[in-house]
């Protein structure tokens, strides 16, 4: 099982360091390809927050929050004999996303983003593969969690 979700982990975090690589490799900072108009951008841009910029320029604390929320998903897979292998994959995928971007904290000093799209008018902040990781593994880990307390609740009554 522990090999299963190194092997999706790594996975996560060579594509998302590949992919930065190659943005960073060919596009200057703050240049943009258009991909689909009105929708779709390749933007080359450095963000030393979070999401949209919140602790901006707090690098340790961003740090600092990404090694406790390793620590804490480490701690559920050893406390959690029972896991899923669904329950394994999203994990993973998660923490794969922690990495990455904190491989960029560490490395750069801030994440490198590039995907920028606008929908019904709204641009978007710019973001990455890792942190699509992130957010769609918590979501679905949301959505998991909440299917099972309504079917634990249900077996109860």
């Amino acid at each position: 099982m522990f090999q299963k979700s190194l092997i999706i982990t790594l996975a996560c975090v060579l594509i998302d360091q590949i992919i930065k690589l190659i943005i960073m490799g060919t596009m200057g900072i703050g240049s943009s390809i258009l991909v689909i108009p009105d929708f779709f951008s390749l933007t080359y841009v450095e963000n030393n927050g979070a999401a949209w910029s919140i602790f901006s320029g707090n690098r340790i604390l961003l740090i600092s929050i990404s090694v406790i929320a390793l620590i804490l998903v480490y701690w559920y897979f050893l406390k959690n004999k029972n896991i899923k292998t669904f329950e394994l994959i999203i994990y993973s995928v998660l923490i794969g996303g922690i990495i990455g971007n904190l491989l960029d904290r560490i490395k750069v000093g801030r994440v490198i983003d590039y995907l920028d799209f606008k929908i019904f008018g709204y641009n978007f902040p710019v973001f990455n593969f890792a942190d699509m990781c992130i957010v769609v593994s918590v979501i679905i880990l949301l959505i998991y969690s909440f299917k099972g307390e309504k079917s634990h609740a249900r077996d109860n009554s």
